[in-house]
């Protein structure tokens, strides 16, 4: 008994920080808000086209400024304090589902409205990822981090399943307009949360002055810094080949197993699932390291082969339970690796390059798997997401290995280690009076 509450306390240790306990919470309102809103979206984009091409471009120009402007967003985290840029996000997406709520309900929405209300989120979320991603480490501190980013993937991963499923009842009692209503309040909680936190115990990053060329300099750090310059490219590639699982699971439901909606949401189901529990599975774990982040991918792609060949529906399903935990799992050890490598000045560009790999890849990789799938067959377009995420963890493998053992790969890596053993102390000491 005393094992298992060692364990539990050990994979839920980042909730004894006050700051951050409200953060996750405020977080889980609003993120199953937007779950909602993603489901009422969906259907809206469908009643007033009823085209596939215009579901894929609203869900395209949600991405797009991320991919096009990624740096722009990172550079604002690193100049401003990130608790000020997320109370102006916040504030922003709230205002955008209002407006759309209110179109919707007083029978007066147009697809072209729903495009532009689409891409000013984009543009929100291109300044809201970098600062709520670097925000955490603010709030948690370096030792705490790989914890605090695993329960919040846990957290993300259990509102994509809560929220459709409101979202669904919403819809059914109240209607489209109601959905983006309450999405829009959900932005509250986290204002109220932000509102509420102990602004003594944050650990802030000083705002780097202005100046020239400081997007360049974001590009030319990552580049000089092998470790950042390896997961980058490594999440990039899955981004683009494999995390597109709302094409290549639909269309597995649909055309290899012939289901409907029942069968897809089965399947994204059992991919939330694994995800929450690959998070704390990942959570229980004290620190990131270049070892976890190779085998989570070798994992992470066997397993998207295996679907990808799965004879019948519940080996399918059980299969990508699985998966979704390898997959959060992947990304959880990435994120933790890249806010821990960053120099403190960098960290806000750092974090929009991995938003750029990670999701801003999602116009170009969404519709060459559906290409993919379409000029072949749904299998062939998980079997390319596969093997390139067995390539990318190949990849890392030979890449990180000199980032194993006792000694760094270079006289500079070595001088960023003590910086960062440095950096650790002073916060481990500043966080003695907290309740850890």
């Amino acid at each position: 008994m005393s094992t298992a509450r060692h364990a539990a306390r050990q994979t839920f240790a980042s909730l004894r920080i006050r700051n951050f306990r409200v953060y996750i919470l405020a977080q889980l309102v609003s993120i199953s808000g937007t779950w909602m809103q993603s489901v009422a979206q969906a259907w809206l984009v469908l009643r007033l086209s009823d085209s596939g091409v215009a579901l894929g471009l609203v869900v395209g120009l949600q991405f797009l400024p991320t991919l096009c402007f990624g740096p722009v967003g990172g550079l604002v985290a690193d100049r401003f304090s990130k608790r000020h840029v997320l109370f102006a996000t916040q504030t922003a997406g709230g205002l955008l589902g209002l407006a759309l709520g209110i179109l919707v309900v007083t029978d007066t929405v147009r697809l072209w409205q729903v495009f532009v209300l689409a891409a000013g989120l984009g543009f929100v979320n291109l300044f809201d990822n970098p600062a709520r991603q670097s925000f955490v480490l603010e709030m948690v501190g370096r030792e705490s981090l790989p914890n605090a980013v695993s329960l919040n993937t846990v957290m993300v991963n259990a509102s994509r399943v809560v929220g459709p499923a409101i979202g669904g009842l919403v819809i059914t009692f109240w209607g489209l307009g109601a959905c983006f209503f309450v999405n829009a309040a959900s932005y509250v909680a986290v204002i109220i949360g932000l509102a509420m936190m102990r602004r003594a115990e944050l650990l802030p990053t000083e705002p780097v002055a202005r100046a020239r060329g400081q997007i360049r300099d974001g590009f030319r750090y990552v580049w000089a810094t092998p470790r950042l310059r390896t997961v980058l490219v490594a999440v990039a590639v899955v981004g683009i080949f494999a995390y597109n699982f709302s094409v290549t699971l639909a269309l597995f439901a649909e055309r290899t197993f012939h289901g409907g909606a029942g069968t897809y949401s089965l399947l994204t189901s059992c991919m939330g699932f694994g995800a929450v529990m690959g998070g704390l599975l990942v959570a229980h774990r004290s620190r990131p390291t270049a070892r976890l982040l190779q085998v989570t991918g070798l994992i992470f792609g066997g397993l998207l082969v295996a679907v990808a060949f799965a004879p019948a529906l519940g080996l399918a399903a059980g299969l990508i339970l699985l998966m979704g935990g390898a997959s959060m799992a992947f990304l959880a050890t990435a994120n933790a690796t890249l806010q821990l490598t960053a120099d403190p000045a960098m960290r806000g560009r750092v974090m929009s390059l991995y938003a750029m790999a990670f999701l801003g890849t999602t116009p170009i990789g969404a519709p060459l798997v559906g290409w993919i799938a379409h000029t072949t067959n749904p299998r062939m377009a998980l079997l390319a997401g596969g093997l390139a995420t067995l390539a990318a963890a190949v990849y890392l493998l030979v890449r990180l290995a000199p980032t194993i053992g006792p000694k760094p790969a270079s006289e500079a890596e070595t001088a960023r280690e003590v910086a960062a053993e440095a950096e650790a102390v002073g916060e481990v000491e500043r966080l003695g009076t907290q309740a850890k």
